[in-house]
């Protein structure tokens, strides 16, 4: 065997139960923090350094290259070195490049900081659901796993916001400083942390990563992975058209943007919770189809009455905003009880996955031009059809123990 078990699990003798669930819950917000804090500054930026609006973007969608490709690289090293080195080693690399990131000078200079802030970063999160599996079981995990993904889908919510707030009091820099303390505050976290992995890869460090591999090579695994990534793919494309919705659509202001984004952003939230709540008298199977099932029929309303109004458009998308949310803790929990081993790829596969799929629905969005509240219905309910069908042939096809 590749692995070699540790001789004992310890307990949390300094940040306890909590201090641990807090710490996953901040890792776990490592990707919108670091992407969404600064959107709001993104013209300045660009205004700063005299360059066009497509090269400052470049600060962003590099960071999601590098982020998913680290993720690819942290995940697998966790399981052979474990969790805490790998989270101290990322997380120095993040403070320090965001550190570089706010006293930048030029915008090349900029660029190179957030591919290392990317790195970095992606170690947080690579290893953050592979801590949940580590420790928690049952109904624990399941509990745990509704915190992390509420933190997931909070996090793009709230982060603009904050950084918008910040502004007036700040400039661009001071961003990317408040970045350098959470890292810090992490850090502190990551430091009080005893290794939570049950046992080691023996492996040389190629093999482990080539342990990706395995994992996909896992049916069920893969195809709940596919199923539960497609999820992502339309809640991502409203976070990035929602302002061009509310704004230029319905010619709402900055101001009352804010609040019908935040009546989607309470379903986003309180989803996980609701499915808790759900699987104390439904089956994990039955609330899981029927979330994609109203997904479908929210995308559909939206479709047909969306662009009524921006109330309209807001309370026919809450459906799918909630229920899109609520199976989010099912997946993930299904995901990592399909792999007894290789925990890490297993967290850096599902991580991954969902930013490229969710990528991809941000992209997508934006092909129906001016008719984006039509193409955001429509993306809801392919979106709901296809993990609907891929939902149903997992359990007809046995691959998954529900």
């Amino acid at each position: 065997m590749h692995y070699s078990p540790d001789s004992d699990r310890p307990t949390q003798k300094y940040l306890g139960d909590r201090g641990l669930i807090v710490l996953i819950a901040l890792l776990s917000a490592f990707v919108p923090l670091s992407t969404d804090l600064y959107l709001p500054a993104l013209p300045r930026m660009g205004d700063y350094f005299g360059v066009s609006a497509g090269l400052t973007n470049l600060t962003l969608i590099l960071f999601f290259l590098f982020f998913s490709l680290g993720l690819l690289f942290w995940g697998p090293l966790s399981d052979r070195y474990g969790r805490r080195p790998v989270l101290l080693a990322g997380l120095a690399l993040y403070i320090a490049a965001s550190a570089g990131c706010a006293l930048s000078w030029d915008i090349w200079i900029l660029i190179a900081f957030r591919i290392l802030q990317a790195v970095g970063g992606s170690a947080a999160s690579a290893v953050a659901m592979a801590m949940v599996k580590d420790v928690y079981d049952g109904r624990k995990r399941e509990s745990v796993l509704a915190l992390v993904q509420s933190m997931v889908v909070v996090s793009p919510a709230v982060a603009p916001v904050l950084g918008a707030f910040m502004l007036p009091y700040t400039s661009w820099r001071g961003l990317f400083v408040a970045l350098a303390l959470i890292g810090v505050v992490s850090m502190a976290g990551g430091l009080l942390l005893r290794e939570t992995i049950p046992s080691r890869y023996t492996g040389t460090v190629a093999q482990s990563v080539r342990r990706l591999g395995a994992v996909l090579k896992n049916p069920g695994f893969a195809s709940l992975l596919v199923v539960f990534s497609l999820v992502s793919t339309a809640s991502l494309a409203f976070v990035s058209a929602s302002s061009y919705i509310y704004q230029d659509g319905f010619g709402l202001s900055e101001q009352w943007y804010s609040f019908y984004f935040a009546l989607n952003a309470v379903g986003l939230i309180t989803g996980p919770f609701l499915y808790l709540w759900l699987s104390r008298h439904a089956s994990r199977r039955s609330i899981v189809a029927s979330g994609f099932v109203v997904v479908i029929g929210a995308g559909a309303l939206v479709c047909l009455f969306g662009g009524l109004g921006p109330l309209a458009f807001a309370l026919a998308l809450f459906p799918a905003s909630l229920m899109g949310s609520a199976v989010r803790p099912a997946g993930a929990f299904l995901m990592l009880d399909q792999q007894k081993e290789d925990t890490g790829s297993a967290s850096a596969l599902i991580n991954c996955a969902g930013l490229v799929f969710g990528s991809a629905g941000m992209v997508l969005v934006f092909l129906f031009g001016e008719s984006l509240v039509f193409g955001l219905g429509a993306i809801n309910v392919v979106a709901g059809v296809a993990c609907l069908l891929g939902w149903a042939a997992i359990g007809k096809r046995g691959l998954v123990t529900f």
